[in-house]
C-alpha cells in the first residue's frame, strides 16, 4: 500500500479511474479511514465520483459504522443521479444496516425501481444482523429468485441470533451447499457453545477452508476452551492451511488467557513469516498477550514499533502495566494516550481505574471519573463498578455508595464490589445488609458475592452466619466452591479462635491441598499464639511446597512474639 500510494501521489495527471483504484485498495486492505480521507480529497480536487467510487466508499462507512458520513455520501449519490444504479443502492442498504439504521435501509430498498438478488440479500442480511429474523424470513420467502448466498444469509442470521434449530432446518433444505453454508452453520453451533454439533459438522464437511478452521478456533477461544483452540490451530497448520489475520486475532487471546507464553512466541514468529505484523488488530492482540503473560518488556517493545496505534493498543499496555503491578506506568501511559489524541473507551477506563484503586491515588481517580463523565460512559455498568471499587479502596466509602445508588443497572460485580468495600473498611453490618438486598434484587449471585460476604462475617466475628452462607452456596444456589471460599472459611474459623475446626476444615477439603489455605491457617496460629499447631502447619506447608520459605518466616515470627511475652 505504501508503494501504491507513493505512485499515486507522484502521478502528474489523475482521472476518476485512478482515484477509484486507490480508494478501493484502501477499503480492501482494511483501512476505511484512509479510504474516506481520499474520497473527500477527490471531491475537493473537483473530480466527480461515479458509481464505482460510491460502491467502494460505502462499504468503508459500513466498516467503521460512520453513519453521518454515509448519509452525506447518500446525498451526493442523489445529487449525482446514481441512485437507480442497483449496485450503488445495494451498497447503501448494506451501509445503513451495518450502521444499525434499518429504517433508512428499508426506505432505499422500497424506492429501488429494480432489484436484483444482491439487493434482496443485502436487505435480508441487514434484518438478520440487527436481530429481525422474522422480517428476514418474510423477505427471504418473498424474493423472486434465490442463490446460495440468500440461503447462507438466512442460516447465518438464525445462527447469530441463537435460533439453531431453524438454522439447521434451512441448512438441510438447501438445494446446493457451498463451504460458506457449512461455515455459517458451524459458526452458529460454536458461538452458542454446542461444540459436539460443531465438531461433527466440521468433520463431515466435504471441504474446509481457512474460515472453517478459524471458526472452530474462535468458537473454542470465545467459550474458554483454550487448549482445544490451540490444538485446532496446530491441526490446521499440519493440514497445510495458511492462517489469515482473523485466525491470528482469534488464537492470540487464547494464549493470553492460558498464560501460554512460549506458544504465543511461536505464533508471533508465524505472524511475522506471514507478513501480518503491520495489522493493528493483530499487533494489539500480541501486546495484550505478552502483557498478560507477564512479559511487559516485550509488550512495550512491540507497542513502540507499531506504525499506528489505536485505542485497543493503548488499552492493552495500560491494562498490562496495571495487572503486573506497575501502577505508575499504567497512569503515565493513560496520560500519554490522551496527549496522543486517542479517546479512551470503556475498556480503557475499566483498566486504569483498578490501578488508581491499588495505588490509593484518589486525586487521579477523581480526574478519571471526570473524564468518564465527559466521555459519556457513566451509564456503563463495568466502568461505574470500577469507579465504585476505586472510591472504596481509596477510603471514600460514601462516594462509592453514592455512585452505586445512582446506577440504573447493577450486575453481580457491582453488588460484590460495594459489599467488599464495606467489609474492607470494617462496615460489616452494612456489607451483610447489602448482601441481603442483593439476594432480593433478583441479581444472580456468583462465587465472588459469597467470598465478599464470608469475608465480612470473618472480620465481624460472625461465625454462625459465615457458615450459613458457605453451606447455602452449594445447597441453595448450586455455586461451585473454589479455593477462595475455603480460604475465607479457614480465616473465619481461625480468626474467631476455632483453630481445631479450621484445621479439620482444611484437612477435609474436597480439593487438593493448596498453599494459600494452609498459609491462612498458619496466620491464624500466629494471631492465636498456638505454637503446636503452627509447627504442624509449617511442616505440612514445607512438604507441600519445599521451595517456599514463607512458612518458616511466619513460624520464627510466632516464636519471637511468644518469647517477648
Amino acid at each position: 500500500m505504501v508503494d501504491a500510494r507513493k505512485l499515486f501521489d507522484e502521478m502528474i495527471e489523475r482521472d476518476c479511474f485512478s482515484w477509484n483504484v486507490m480508494i478501493a485498495a484502501y477499503r480492501r486492505h482494511g483501512r476505511p479511514n484512509e479510504a474516506l480521507t481520499l474520497f473527500h480529497q477527490m471531491q475537493r480536487t473537483g473530480f466527480q465520483p461515479d458509481q464505482f467510487t460510491f460502491s467502494s466508499i460505502l462499504p468503508a462507512c459500513a466498516k467503521i459504522q460512520a453513519l453521518e458520513q454515509g448519509m452525506n455520501i447518500h446525498q451526493s449519490i442523489m445529487e449525482s443521479g446514481f441512485f437507480p444504479d442497483v449496485v450503488v443502492a445495494s451498497a447503501l442498504i448494506d451501509m445503513y444496516t451495518k450502521c444499525g439504521s434499518i429504517q433508512k435501509a428499508e426506505e432505499v430498498f422500497e424506492k429501488m425501481p429494480q432489484r436484483n438478488v444482491f439487493s434482496w440479500n443485502a436487505m435480508i442480511a441487514g434484518y438478520a444482523q440487527n436481530g429481525f429474523v422474522d422480517e428476514a424470513l418474510m423477505l427471504f420467502k418473498e424474493m423472486p429468485q434465490r442463490n446460495v448466498v440468500s440461503w447462507n444469509v438466512m442460516i447465518a442470521g438464525y445462527a447469530q441470533n441463537g435460533v439453531l434449530d431453524k438454522a439447521f432446518r434451512l441448512f438441510k433444505e438447501m438445494p446446493l451447499r457451498d463451504v460458506v453454508s457449512w461455515n455459517a452453520m458451524i459458526a452458529g453451533y460454536a458461538q452458542n457453545g454446542a461444540f459436539d454439533e460443531a465438531l461433527s459438522l466440521f468433520k463431515e464437511m466435504p471441504q474446509r477452508n481457512v474460515v472453517s478452521w478459524t471458526t472452530m478456533i474462535a468458537g473454542y477461544a470465545h467459550n474458554g476452551l483454550v487448549e482445544n483452540a490451540l490444538e485446532t490451530f496446530k491441526q490446521m497448520q499440519l493440514a497445510g492451511v495458511k492462517p489469515n489475520p482473523t485466525t491470528f486475532s482469534s488464537i492470540i487471546p487464547a494464549c493470553a488467557k492460558m498464560g501460554a507464553l512460549q506458544q504465543g512466541i511461536n505464533i508471533h514468529q508465524s505472524i511475522m513469516e506471514h507478513g501480518f505484523l503491520s495489522d493493528v488488530i493483530i499487533a494489539s492482540a500480541l501486546v495484550d498477550m505478552y502483557a498478560k503473560c507477564g512479559n511487559m518488556h516485550k509488550a512495550w517493545e512491540l507497542f513502540e514499533k507499531m506504525p499506528q496505534r489505536n485505542v485497543v493498543s493503548w488499552t492493552a499496555m495500560i491494562g498490562g502495566y496495571a495487572q503486573n503491578g506497575l501502577v505508575q506506568k499504567a497512569l503515565e501511559t493513560f496520560n500519554k494516550m490522551q496527549l496522543a489524541g486517542v479517546k479512551p473507551n470503556s475498556t480503557t477506563f475499566a483498566s486504569i481505574l483498578p490501578a488508581c484503586a491499588n495505588m490509593g491515588a484518589l486525586d487521579q481517580g477523581m480526574d478519571i471519573h471526570q473524564s468518564v463523565i465527559e466521555s459519556g460512559f457513566l451509564s456503563d455498568v463495568v466502568v461505574v463498578s470500577a469507579l465504585v471499587d476505586m472510591y472504596a479502596k481509596c477510603g471514600s466509602i460514601q462516594k462509592a455508595r453514592k455512585l452505586f445508588d445512582k446506577m440504573s443497572t447493577r450486575d453481580a460485580v457491582s453488588w460484590s464490589t460495594m459489599i467488599a468495600g464495606y467489609a474492607m473498611h470494617g462496615f460489616h453490618k452494612d456489607a451483610l445488609e447489602l448482601f441481603e438486598l442483593m439476594k432480593h434484587s433478583g441479581t444472580y449471585l456468583d462465587h465472588v458475592s459469597f467470598v465478599c460476604v464470608i469475608y465480612a462475617c470473618s472480620h465481624a466475628g460472625l461465625v454462625d452466619e459465615g457458615c450459613k452462607y458457605f453451606n447455602g452456596m452449594s445447597d441453595s444456589y448450586c455455586i461451585m466452591l473454589t479455593v477462595d471460599h475455603y480460604v475465607c472459611m479457614v480465616d473465619l474459623l481461625g480468626r474467631a479462635g476455632y483453630l481445631d475446626d479450621a484445621l479439620n476444615f482444611a484437612i477435609k477439603m474436597p480439593i487438593k491441598p493448596v498453599v494459600v489455605v494452609w498459609m491462612c491457617l498458619l496466620d491464624s496460629c500466629r494471631s492465636q499464639k498456638n505454637i503446636g499447631l503452627a509447627v504442624f502447619t509449617a511442616t505440612f506447608l514445607f512438604e507441600l511446597d519445599p521451595k517456599n520459605a514463607m512458612p518458616y518466616v511466619v513460624l520464627s515470627n510466632i516464636y519471637a512474639e511468644v518469647d517477648r511475652r
